[in-house]
């Protein structure tokens, strides 16, 4: 599951792909918010941990993984 984090007051966004489901992802990010003072953590695929400043998001995008074609797939 890919996920995009907009970080305020940074021209870059955040991604991360995760194994978590998107309703996992979903209440990690809940939690985060009821917390006062909290902050929006989650592990990548490789165990890298990402750690945002809840007042610091911008936005989250949760994107679902697409099974891309490999090479050339279209026919003449």
């Amino acid at each position: 599951m890919e996920i995009k984090i907009g970080v305020r007051s940074v021209h870059r966004e955040l991604v991360v792909e995760s194994d978590l489901t998107a309703d996992q992802i979903e209440e990690e990010i809940r939690q985060a918010l009821a917390a006062d003072k909290g902050v929006f953590a989650i592990s990548d695929v490789k165990g890298r941990r990402v750690v945002v400043p809840v007042a610091s998001i911008g936005f989250i995008e949760i994107g679902e993984d697409e099974n891309r074609p490999v090479g050339f797939g279209g026919t003449m």
